[in-house]
């Protein structure tokens, strides 16, 4: 079976087939920077961590871009709140972002462009729709005329006529400004306010709306079209649906070929919202809970769904976790049996295993079955390691019982279900390792080499065993289009 992917823009599952043969482009909205992340945002990022790594665990190779927006209105109230800055705000909140992403084991992404080191690109590309009558100048701010674009509503399946019949014909209406020439149009760039941040422009001082700013971003990373645009499905609505208005009516080819949402978060029964008070930041609830258990929790629901966080739901996820880390860390045990092998290439993985895993993250990337697979494993492995324990060695052969260790290993890593602990004491059991072992500079950059050989030879198990021994032992990899750069955490 082939990977079908469900197409927000056609309404139903479609065979994926990247632009460029073996290569997916594929950007995520990120972070608007002025608070810490909530568990609708995780949900995204989660999801879309899981769609990247599957996809590499495919074949492909992937570069994956994730934006920070860091101008907007809740910035700027922020800053003025606390006597700051709107560059203090947005720096505090990325590097939150970066703390409870990497919490999350979610994989750093290859570039983070933000809005405000994209304002020549944005600048540029307000120019050209305005050259092609698409926008138009209104005392210093500039809108984008909804109804020059024919195809407007195709993603979110809206009518313009539909909306105005709505209450007092302005339901869905961005903003009132007695500047607009149609209630409908959306400001690209709006003039500067006494006090704000500011950048010179051909229309005056001013700043530029959010929709255009992603435009600019995936244009600047990425080009003029891409395999996969994704994000939460609130954004459906007018976000994606204005970035593909202002993008397609420059290019005249799709901004994206699959556009692909994530269900919505509830909280115990209501869905989460700022009206209803039950915003429940990321940071706070991983004061309770086992990050990969929250991992599990999302993924246990499939990705399109709506997903219903209770502590009961979130409880039955750390006992299922549990589950899966004592499978895991039977392996310190099993790596000392003889004739273990503390790696596995692919072809040695259980086979049965890997095309049921396959067979279900291929259809739309349904991760509940997928991990069933995985608890299966998980299931046989726990009881081998007590056969280990007291008994002093486990029922099965070493063979199989490797075999169904390092395919556990490599599925949960596509899943993003790792226990670092674990990893660690693994990479200790080897031979010549102990506790107080430490690479050089040297050493690193040595690897890294050797990780990047792997890729162009397309020895995926080869480029992820190498990771995640370096991971193991804190070093941090950051892949960009400018090379790998590494950290110590």
């Amino acid at each position: 079976m082939s990977l079908v992917i469900y197409n927000t823009l056609s309404r139903r599952k479609e065979p994926f087939e990247p632009i460029e043969p073996g290569k997916v482009r594929m950007y995520v909205c990120g972070i608007t920077a002025y608070n810490y992340f909530h568990v609708g945002n995780a949900r995204v990022f989660v999801v879309f961590d899981v769609v990247r790594r599957y996809l590499i665990w495919r074949g492909y190779q992937v570069r994956y871009v994730q934006n920070f927006t860091d101008i907007d209105d809740k910035i700027l109230k922020r800053a003025i709140a606390e006597n700051s800055t709107m560059q203090e705000v947005a720096e505090r909140f990325i590097a939150a972002y970066f703390e409870d992403a990497d919490r999350l084991n979610i994989l750093r992404a290859d570039s983070y462009p933000r809005a405000t080191h994209t304002i020549d690109g944005i600048q540029r590309l307000i120019h050209e729709l305005e050259q092609t009558h698409y926008a138009y100048a209104a005392g210093g701010d500039v809108y984008y005329s909804v109804h020059k674009f024919s195809e407007y509503g195709k993603l979110s399946g809206r009518r313009l006529e539909d909306m105005q019949a709505g209450a007092s014909g302005r339901v869905d209406v961005e903003e009132e400004s007695d500047k607009k020439k149609d209630p409908f149009d959306f400001a690209l760039w709006k003039a500067a306010k006494p006090g704000e941040p500011a950048w010179e422009s051909p229309w005056g001082a001013g700043r530029p709306g959010w929709h255009i700013e992603c435009s600019a971003m995936v244009r600047q990373e990425l080009g003029e079209s891409i395999d996969i645009h994704a994000g939460g499905m609130d954004l459906t609505f007018p976000h994606h649906e204005n970035e593909i208005a202002q993008s397609e009516a420059v290019t005249h080819q799709p901004l994206a070929r699959f556009w692909m949402h994530n269900g919505f978060v509830n909280m115990d029964g209501e869905k989460m919202s700022k009206s209803l008070g039950n915003i429940r930041l990321t940071r706070d609830l991983l004061k309770e809970y086992d990050p990969m258990a929250f991992r599990l929790f999302v993924l246990q629901a499939h990705y399109r769904k709506p997903i219903d966080f209770t502590s009961e739901g979130l409880e039955a996820a750390a006992s299922g976790w549990k589950t899966l880390k004592e499978a895991l860390q039977a392996g310190v045990d099993f790596a000392r049996l003889p004739g273990w092998s503390t790696t596995a290439p692919s072809e040695d993985l259980d086979q049965e295993a890997v095309r049921r895993f396959n067979e279900a993250m291929d259809d739309d990337f349904n991760t509940p079955i997928a991990l069933s697979v995985l608890f299966e494993l998980a299931k046989d492995l726990r009881r081998e390691g007590n056969q280990l324990v007291h008994q002093g060695k486990p029922d099965m052969a070493v063979q199989p019982l490797q075999q169904k260790y390092h395919t556990l290993t490599r599925l949960a890593q596509v899943l993003g279900l790792e226990s670092r602990s674990v990893e660690a004491e693994l990479l200790v059991s080897q031979p010549g390792m102990d506790a107080s072992t430490s690479l050089t500079d040297a050493d690193i950059e040595t690897l890294i080499q050797q990780r990047q050989e792997a890729r162009q030879a397309k020895n995926w198990a080869e480029s992820d065993r190498i990771r995640n021994e370096l991971q193991a032992q804190g070093i941090t990899l950051i892949d960009s289009k400018d090379g790998t750069r590494w950290h110590r955490s």
